[in-house]
């Protein structure tokens, strides 16, 4: 069996109380950007999703660099991808002795960093 080499590494943040469209709009800004851009960008963004989406690329750098040896200088964040995770179900009550349901929805994020090679 032949091992290829791993120049990429990844981070997950699962269960963010947040719904996965307003965790994407802050995903697809970062997708294909430098890591060191990136951080910047996510530390004075407006989102409050944007600082767990910063520890989980920060996460994402620290396993590039101590567990495979990359350059941190030189990644870029090839895929930032969000899920639907678990649907926590509230009941409000309403008038005349009714009730609607409220969805509080979750989401998981997964980020891969890459080392590009200088051109």
């Amino acid at each position: 069996m032949v091992q290829e080499n791993k120049n990429f590494a990844t981070a997950q943040a699962k269960s963010i109380r947040v719904s996965s469209r307003k965790l994407n709009l802050v995903a697809a800004f970062i997708r294909n950007m430098k890591v060191s851009e990136a951080l910047v960008q996510l530390t004075f963004s407006p989102k409050r999703i944007a600082k767990v989406v910063k520890d989980c690329l920060h996460s994402a750098v620290a396993n590039a660099e101590n567990n495979l040896g990359l350059d941190i200088d030189r990644l870029v964040i090839t895929k930032a991808t969000v899920g639907k995770a678990l649907v926590m179900k509230r009941v409000m009550p309403r008038a005349k002795g009714r009730a609607t349901r409220i969805n509080k929805f979750f989401s998981n994020l997964y980020i891969t960093v890459t080392e590009k090679e200088d051109n």
